[in-house]
């Protein structure tokens, strides 16, 4: 069996970025160490650094002395309480999502209604959502979007500013922002910012053309990982045969017996170790 893995599975900046910013802060303090939230998406890296002596919470309140602030970012009040409770923030917010809070803080004091796409519950579009003021919607899918422009025009407000989660999927932000194009009226000032993360959009790219090649792929990376469920979808779209999967441990090796060729990608949170495993199984397959 020929297993080809994704030239960008894997961990991206940001992502690095946090996790190695969260073992230096360990390695340097005698002391526990509190993140807000799980650093990232992912519980096998989540554990390491809990093993190392980090402690998740998921409340300012619950921390003490210092906290990181995960890759997804935090929302704005947070930084006022910490800063309240004595408390040091080490802010390992990836850049890319601190960009979007910017945006999102600049239109809103400007008086544009904003869309956001991505999902209620996830935490970056927590965090953004306390920058966009009072005057917001959040667009999960494109069913949502006649909801949208209607609270936008009840409003009465005569700008609208078009934004993402890192993480949303490129296609369905592209059908977005053309069904917006065309709902609103040319007095209408309309800004349109494409902030989904370039890693995702590479990764998006990069899984739906190996999925064209292969008889089956495997994305990895936790369940709660946005990112990673976009890959599938993306996966699922173009070889039936697709699998998702958190670790080796879900494998199961019979679902391959009759493929060629075998795809892998991962999500952005996902260890390089969790890919080397799975990709291990299946060339003793």
């Amino acid at each position: 069996m020929k297993v080809i893995v994704g030239k960008n599975a894997g961990f991206c900046y940001g992502v690095k970025r946090a996790v190695d910013g969260a073992k230096e802060e360990l390695n340097n303090s005698n002391n526990s160490i509190y993140c807000l939230g799980e650093i990232v998406h992912n519980k096998e890296v989540v554990k390491i650094l809990e093993e190392q002596g980090m402690k998740v919470v998921e409340d300012i309140s619950e921390a003490k002395g210092k906290v990181i602030i995960r890759a997804h970012g935090v929302c704005k009040d947070i930084y006022k309480i910490a800063q309240d409770r004595g408390i040091i923030i080490k802010d390992y917010t990836c850049p890319k999502v601190l960009k979007i809070h910017e945006i999102a803080e600049k239109y809103s004091k400007e008086g544009f209604f904003i869309i956001l796409t991505g999902s209620k519950k996830h935490p970056e579009n927590i965090g953004t959502m306390s920058f966009c003021g009072n005057n917001y919607f959040v667009v999960e899918d494109e069913d949502m979007l006649d909801s949208a422009i209607e609270e936008f025009k009840n409003s009465k407000i005569k700008k609208l500013l078009l934004i993402s989660q890192t993480t949303f999927s490129v296609e369905k932000f592209n059908r977005i922002q053309e069904k917006v194009r065309n709902m609103i009226t040319s007095d209408i000032e309309l800004v349109i910012k494409n902030t989904i993360c370039a890693a995702t959009k590479i990764r998006q790219e990069e899984t739906a053309e190996l999925a064209k090649e292969v008889d089956a792929m495997i994305i990895i990376g936790g369940k709660n990982s946005s990112n990673t469920k976009k890959l599938y979808e993306v996966a699922k779209k173009y070889c039936k045969k697709s699998i998702s999967i958190e670790n080796e441990k879900e494998l199961d090796v019979e679902y391959f017996k009759d493929c060629s060729v075998v795809g892998i990608m991962a999500g952005t949170s996902t260890p390089q170790e969790s890919i080397e495993r799975v990709q291990n199984i299946l060339k003793n397959v």
